[in-house]
Formats: structure tokens, sequence, C-alpha cells
């Protein structure tokens, strides 16, 4: 797959690297390697340090395995969803790190790759699937969930408020194939002035997403390994690209920058129920307007940046 590093340079990438405060010696973990933006920029600052990228698609990880070796060779790849973060880091030995970037969501090459079937303007077969080597895929989910899940799927994931009379649809013209076939069906759901005023399509198609590749589970079980991996004045940067995610993440961070509701009040406060990081940033960082000129994708991108507080585990 030839893809072009310049066309698809990664969002909030200047000011995610400058909130990371990479140490030339540091040991740095990209958790959402994808086509290499980010890694690229670390790899560049830390001449005596390491990285560790995770990926769980093959056709990233080829194409950034070159696109790093032609910088150094002080990093490692980890074909893995960063879910197990933790466990795979731990098992190279590697049990505390000075940060940690997570850039969610879709890579550009991705959604440009119609057989992806991630594109709700392109015609391809219902996959979806970031781990190309996973056995389920959007069709099942389109083709075999009960109407009733359908709708909880669109309704929570998607946040789509037809989200009724979508799934009651697609259950009456299944099976449905390819991706077009879809939003033919959606568009039949909610009538044309809906659909080209709200875009449904867009809520349903990340909806699908989600639940097939449990995205958000993922995030909320990571973030708080990730917190425990950092070294004291370690950083994690985080970019999200929908609510959903972003609220996760906010409330994650919020949690674990307060202390324990227990303790509140108290004189002395016991190590362990003390905030474990300092938010960096209480409102995200948002993409510059030249940015949102150069790439209308960037325009619901979020940067929220914690840093590990000068205490024990």
């Amino acid at each position: 797959m030839k893809v072009s590093t310049n066309m698809h340079k990664s969002v909030l990438l200047e000011e995610t690297i400058a909130n990371l405060n990479i140490k030339e010696d540091g040991i740095y973990v990209d958790a959402t390697l994808g086509y290499g933006g980010h890694s690229s920029e670390i790899l560049k600052r830390i001449p005596k340090g390491h990285l560790y990228a995770f990926d769980q698609d093959e056709e990233a990880i080829n194409y950034s395995q070159k696109r790093l070796e032609s910088i150094s060779n002080n990093f490692t790849i980890i074909y893995s969803n960063f879910v197990n973060l933790k466990e795979k880091l731990e098992d190279l030995g590697v049990t505390k790190v000075d940060g940690i970037i997570f850039d969610l969501g879709l890579s550009s090459p991705q959604i440009d790759d119609e057989k992806r079937g991630f594109s709700f303007m392109k015609d391809a077969p219902l996959d979806m699937r970031m781990d190309l080597g996973s056995k389920k895929c959007a069709s099942d989910i389109v083709n075999n969930y009960k109407e009733e899940d359908l709708r909880n799927i669109f309704y929570q994931y998607g946040e789509e408020k037809l989200s009724k009379v979508i799934a009651k649809r697609i259950v009456e013209e299944r099976p449905l194939h390819t991706t077009l076939e879809l939003v033919d069906v959606i568009k039949k759901a909610v009538g044309l002035n809906y659909f080209n005023k709200e875009h449904p399509e867009r809520k349903i198609f990340q909806a699908i997403r989600i639940e097939l590749n449990q995205e958000l589970k993922v995030l909320e079980k990571v973030l708080p390994d990730a917190i425990s991996l950092l070294k004291p004045k370690g950083r994690i940067c985080v970019i999200t690209f929908h609510s959903l995610e972003d609220r996760i993440v906010k409330q994650t961070f919020k949690k674990y920058s307060e202390t324990d509701s227990l303790y509140r009040g108290l004189p002395i406060v016991p190590k362990e129920h003390q905030p474990k990081i300092n938010l960096i940033n209480k409102k995200p960082i948002l993409p510059r307007e030249e940015e949102i000129n150069i790439n209308s994708r960037s325009k619901s991108a979020k940067l929220r940046v914690i840093e590990k507080r000068n205490i024990d585990d």
C-alpha cells in the first residue's frame, strides 16, 4: 500500500510532541502507531532512548516499520491492540515509561482504502475491522444482531435520535453486503430531508465500528493501566475525535487527579489515596485554523494531557 507521509500528517502533531516533554534517553510508547506520524517525531528526539509502538493493523505496521527504520533502530513494534499495553510491555521487561501517546479513531489511509469498508462514501464490503486478522466484521453486526441490539448500539455509540426506525428498516431489508447498500437503507428509513440535513450515516457507521472493535471498552480499561506505567513527571497525551471518547478520557483523568473521596479534607492523606496525576490542560487543546484548513478531518480533534505526580504508586 502506497501512502504519502506528507498527505497523511498526524493531527495535532506539534502540540502533542511538545506536550510529551521528550527526554533524549526516555522510554516512550505510541499506543496507536498507525502510519508513524507521531512515532517518527518521537524517534528523532530519543537517540539514547527507546520507543515501543502498538498497532493491530498489519498494513500500517508494514509501512511504519520502513518509515521508522529510516530514522533509527531504537524502536520495537508490537502487533497488538493497545488494551494489552501493560501486559505486553511487562513481557518485554518494561515496567515504567516516560510518556505515552494515544491517537484514537481512524487514520486517513484506513478511511481512504475503500476495501476496508470504513467510508460511507465508497462502495465496499461491510468490513470495518481495525485488526484484519479478526473473524468478526461489520456485516456480522448488521445482518445478525437483533433489532433491539442494533437500536441500542446506534443510540449509545452513534447518538442517533432515529436509531429505532433505522434499526427496524435494516432488519426488514437485510441481508446487506456493502457499505452503500447500508447507506441506502438508512436513507430510506429516515427520509431524504433528514438524511441530507443530519447525516445519520456518519453516526451509524461510527456506532458499528465502535461496537465491532470495542473501542470504548478498550479505552476505559487501558487508561488506568497507562497511568500506572508512568514514571514520576511522565506524561500521557490523548487525542480524541468524538464526544464519547473524549468523555471517557476527561472522566478518567478527573478521577485520578483528585483525592479519594473518603479522604478529602483530612490533614494527612495516605499516599495511595492521593491524586495520581496532574491535569496539564483542564480544557482540551484544539487544532489551529491552519490545520483545519489543510485537513478537515482534524476539526473534531481534542488533545488532553496529564502528568504523573511525584509520589509512589
